[in-house]
Parts: C-alpha cells; sequence; structure tokens
C-alpha cells in the first residue's frame, strides 16, 4: 500500500474483534496495529485472518508509546512475517541522527523495504507545535527518511493548526507523500481537514473511547468528515 490517495487507519490495539465491527467494516482502509499496546502482539498478527491490511506501529516510549527499546525492533521485524502487513511505522529519532539511547532503526527500514513494505517516518510533539520553520524541517526530514512523512504536534490555538496545514500543503505540492495532524482540542478539526491540504493517512479508533492518541475522532465520525469535505 503506497498512500498515494487518502486512507482511513483504524487505529487499535486489539485485531481480535476489528472485523467484526461495522464502522471498520465500512470505512477503514487499513488496520494500524499498536503492537505496544497490545497483549501479546504477534499471537494476535497469527490470529488475524481479516481482509483489512495492517500498519505495524510499536511506539517507543520516548515517543509516547509503551514500547521499551529492549527488543522492539526485533519485535517489529517479526511483525513483517505476516501476509497482512503491508507497511511499518518508524520513528524519525531512530532512524538518525540518533543518540546513544535511541537504538538504530535504519536495518530495519532496510528489510522492511526488501519486503516491500512502505516505511511510514513519525516524528510527534505532545507538548506543542514548533515554530515553522522547524515544522518544515522535521517534515522535510521524515520525508526524505521514510516513503510517507508522518508529523503529529500538539495544538495550543488556532494558529498552530494553520500552520500544521501550511506545511502539510507546502510538502505535498513538493511531491511528498504526508500524513499530518494537530493533536489536542485547538487542533481535532486538523485531522479531518489535512487530507484537503495533501495528508494521505487519517488515523481513528473503531470506538472513541479506545483512542490512541489525544484529540482522536471516532472512525465512523471521521470518515464522514472527510469524506463531506
Amino acid at each position: 500500500m503506497e498512500f498515494h490517495s487518502f486512507a482511513l487507519a483504524a487505529s487499535t490495539a486489539d485485531l481480535r474483534p476489528v472485523q467484526e465491527m461495522p464502522a471498520v467494516r465500512e470505512h477503514a482502509d487499513i488496520v494500524e496495529f499498536r503492537l505496544d499496546l497490545a497483549t501479546d502482539p504477534l499471537e494476535a498478527l497469527d490470529d488475524y485472518d481479516g481482509d483489512l491490511p495492517v500498519l505495524v506501529t510499536n511506539r517507543a516510549d520516548w515517543e509516547g508509546g509503551e514500547a521499551a527499546d529492549e527488543g522492539r525492533l526485533a519485535t517489529l521485524e517479526s511483525a513483517f512475517d505476516h501476509d497482512a502487513v503491508v507497511a511499518v511505522d518508524l520513528e524519525l529519532a531512530a532512524l538518525g541522527p540518533h543518540g546513544p539511547n535511541v537504538p538504530s532503526a535504519v536495518d530495519l527500514r532496510s528489510a522492511a523495504r526488501e519486503r516491500g513494505l512502505t516505511v511510514v517516518t513519525s516524528v510527534h510533539d505532545f507538548q506543542k507545535t514548533p515554530p515553522m520553520a522547524n515544522l518544515q524541517s522535521l517534515l522535510s526530514a521524515a520525508c526524505e527518511a521514510g516513503d510517507v512523512g508522518k508529523l503529529a504536534v500538539t495544538a495550543t490555538d488556532h494558529s498552530d493548526s494553520l500552520a500544521l496545514l501550511s506545511v502539510t500543503h507546502e510538502a505535498t505540492t513538493a511531491g511528498h507523500r504526508v500524513a499530518t495532524m494537530a493533536m489536542g482540542e485547538p487542533g481535532r478539526h486538523t485531522r479531518a481537514v489535512a487530507p484537503v491540504y495533501g495528508s494521505k493517512i487519517g488515523y481513528a479508533p473503531p470506538r472513541a473511547e479506545s483512542a490512541t492518541a489525544p484529540g482522536q475522532y471516532d472512525l465512523q465520525t471521521l470518515a464522514k468528515l472527510v469524506r463531506q469535505l
């Protein structure tokens, strides 16, 4: 799955009921499986027999997830063995330049590409929206490091949302594939609006109570908003 057009991802830590949910069957194009939030994630993948392709994410605890570095990348690579897996999320900080406390995912990126997987390179800021120049630099670096550059920031006001939409449009116009969103209430609408400006992936939980990030709409609501816009 190359994300040349917009795709709606059902973001979940539990694959077992995903195909049984009407909202998923009707609205999702792909499932984002959060390995770091799941119990026995590789076993869950073994048991998965759904029709939707899977984007695997094993979010590091230093970037808002729950996965410790020990064994994190090995678990991700083991997930590549499953036929349903078509894409993987890797943090930009792990793809370099990386510090001594951030294991490099460069070899894992090569392994993913050898298997034909799409690499989503992600950047998250759970505190703020960086200045415009920093947003441009981060998104550009993510696009260069992966096949899709993902940028999620935290909006404190509407000007932050405007900045995110602006860099989304600029990157898309330059020919990059991006997935962008502003977390938090002031940026919540960007999850529906960013696709208008070129964002290629939207993330939403099948049910509102199972949100995996701040400010997410549930899947049915986001699908309706994106479709109407």
